[in-house]
């Protein structure tokens, strides 16, 4: 990380200076983002806006204090390399319980009565993301994002014990929403608060009321099958109790094993069957004791011993999802600037299967707040706010379907042998199915389709690693002024800045010929979207990857560009320059055509926007113009 740019800060570097205007004790009247709810969503909203010291954003929750524990408990690799652009991926794996492996048990040929494990596999392919797929706590996913939250220059904390009554958006003024908020702590229980808003959010789960505000509507069916969860201390003989493990059993259901941090706890999915309008009631009134009971037949011949139960739910599964994410469309039918936005379970809900349900409603964060940021800083027009629901909204319905056939999969019984007419999934198929799904459930399928934003593939050949609409994909580079090793995705971080990868072409002439242009030429894209008073990488910050060895390249002979003069004293920013890392070379990992090189954008939230040659001025500037207000 980089710190004292603007003067020499003792103690902790990850703590912001506090922005002018501070986080008030009390609820302003008029704020630029009111974001309804704390859950993950909310959160890295939340902790987005937060790094814009020039923005005031509330987050208002009707629970009394942050979550103790928490439903979710699986990040996947994507949502880690987000993590990282907050700082906090190395906190998180610290903590995390890894998952490396997976197992796969089935009914045993010689006794169906018992279990026997008949397939192991690892559980992201290697190659697919610098980081793992992890387990933790929910409630703690939540305590670091409201860290980062706490230590921002706006010393962001959420509002606890209010609930939303009503949202009217009447378009008056600058703060066209009117947010009607009511107490829930006993000694101003029913008092009322209203507050006026650019914008509003509502993170607030499966009853969202924000999402009836805007008349949109959760649409879908249940599974009509039922799983108890439990996250237990247990003594068992399971021998791959400290594995993701994916058990069918052939008569009494089948049980998921997640471990979780810490060494000990453990959570089970456990199977309890059907629902019906007969037994619907009833299954809600499982207790405890039915799941442990039901996990330990499943389990047969091994034992377990329950030794204590952090906690446990039962839910039936089901996946729904909202038309619209925002309140564009008008109840006339007339089309408008989206002021209104939902997020997370707000607008999709889904099983725990696929463990996407916290990694997906996160991802609706990222997304929308860099966007937030650009328009609220004066960057965007408010047309950018339109690809908010245009890009998530058909992903959520990518994770239903694939919710779907996964959920099912993981609800059928296992196929007997010997009575093929009764059905079920083969145990090979099960197998199989989670190998070929592992992109999805690692959180890196996700691709944006073209629009303004991403950008048509017409020199995608120029870097076949870098798919355009896909998140940028790490690879190991070294820092060319202390020669130190590092991931050059690890440059991005979450401020709201665009991202130009100039990986140069052999000899370099079209190499320097580009950052000639973007600081000398009066039709810089750079120059043009960046403010006079501003740091010139503030807006597109240029990252630069050379194909020589970091020995072989002398600092005095980059261009200007790539050694810019920043902050109140123009101290040297000697971190934009990389060379190929002799172990990986990024050129060959990542298919860059060495000859002609490449220029690869990639928006604030990681996805690849696009991919041109070096010398394409004209076609970055007809690209990046719609999306900024220019000087």
């Amino acid at each position: 990380m980089q710190f004292h740019l603007n003067g020499f800060r003792a103690g902790d570097p990850s703590i912001e200076p506090v922005a002018e205007r501070v986080h008030a004790a009390a609820v302003p009247g008029k704020v630029d983002v009111l974001i309804v709810g704390s859950g993950p969503a909310g959160l890295v909203l939340g902790a987005q806006l937060s790094q814009f010291p020039t923005l005031t954003t509330r987050v208002v929750e009707r629970r009394s204090g942050p979550l103790m524990m928490g439903q979710a408990d699986g990040v996947a690799c994507r949502t880690v390399e987000m993590f990282n652009a907050f700082g906090l991926a190395e906190r998180l794996l610290r903590e995390a319980y890894w998952v490396n492996e997976t197992v796969f048990w089935r009914p045993d040929a010689d006794d169906r009565g018992a279990i026997k494990r008949t397939g192991r596999v690892q559980d992201t392919e290697a190659g697919l993301s610098e980081f793992p797929h992890v387990i933790v706590n929910q409630a703690r996913i939540q305590d670091y994002l409201l860290d980062v939250m706490r230590l921002s220059p706006r010393r962001l904390e959420p509002d606890y014990d209010l609930e939303v009554v009503a949202v009217d958006r009447d378009d008056v003024g600058e703060y066209p929403v009117r947010v009607t908020l009511r107490r829930t702590d006993a000694p101003r229980l029913g008092e009322e608060v209203i507050v006026r808003a650019r914008y509003v959010v509502g993170c607030d789960g499966a009853r969202s009321q924000v999402r009836t505000a805007i008349g949109q509507t959760l649409r879908g069916d249940a599974a009509n099958h039922a799983w108890g969860v439990m996250d237990a201390l247990a003594i068992t003989d399971f021998p791959d109790i400290r594995l993701k493990a994916a058990i069918q059993s052939a008569s009494e259901g089948n049980l998921l094993i997640i471990p979780r941090e810490g060494g000990h706890l453990v959570r089970f999915y456990v199977d309890l069957g059907d629902v019906t309008p007969h037994n619907r009631d009833a299954v809600k009134q499982i207790t405890v004791d039915r799941i442990i009971a039901t996990a330990q037949r499943i389990l047969h011949p091994y034992s377990l011993d329950v030794k204590e139960v952090a906690w446990f739910s039962v839910y039936e599964v089901g996946q729904r999802l909202t038309d619209r994410f925002d309140d564009a469309l008008a109840t006339d039918g007339s089309t408008r600037d989206p002021r209104v936005f939902i997020a997370g379970d707000a607008c999709h809900t889904h099983s725990a299967k696929a463990g996407q349900g916290m990694n997906v409603s996160m991802q609706d964060g990222f997304n929308l707040g860099w966007k937030l940021g650009a328009v609220l800083q004066g960057l965007a027009d408010a047309d950018l706010l339109r690809t908010y629901s245009n890009e998530r909204q058909p992903i959520a319905q990518e994770l239903i379907d694939f919710d779907k056939e996964w959920s099912a999969m993981m609800g059928a019984p296992p196929k007997d042998p010997s009575r093929p007419e009764a059905g079920g999934v083969d145990p090979a198929e099960l197998q199989a199915y989670f190998v070929r799904a592992g992109r999805y459930t690692a959180g890196v399928a996700t691709r944006y389709k073209s629009g303004i934003l991403t950008g048509e593939p017409t020199y995608q050949a120029l870097a076949s690693g870098f798919t355009i609409g896909t998140r940028f994909h790490s690879s190991p580079v070294i820092r060319l002024a202390d020669a130190k090793p590092v991931e050059l995705g690890h440059a991005a971080r979450a401020d709201g800045r665009w991202r130009l990868y100039a990986f140069a072409d052999t000899g370099q002439g079209a190499f320097d010929a580009l950052c000639e242009h973007l600081v000398a030429s009066p039709d810089s894209i750079l120059r043009r979207a960046t403010r006079k008073d501003a740091d010139l990488d503030s807006v597109l910050d240029l990252r630069a990857v050379l194909q020589q060895g970091h020995r072989e390249v002398r600092l005095e002979d980059l261009p200007g560009l790539l050694l810019p003069r920043k902050g109140r004293y123009g101290l040297i920013d000697y971190e934009k320059t990389f060379t190929s890392d002799a172990a990986t070379d990024i050129f060959v990992e990542r298919g860059i055509d060495r000859e002609r090189g490449a220029l690869i954008v990639v928006r604030p939230d990681q996805y690849v926007a696009h991919v041109l040659p070096l010398d394409a001025y004209a076609e970055l500037t007809a690209f990046l113009q719609p999306i900024f207000r220019m000087k």
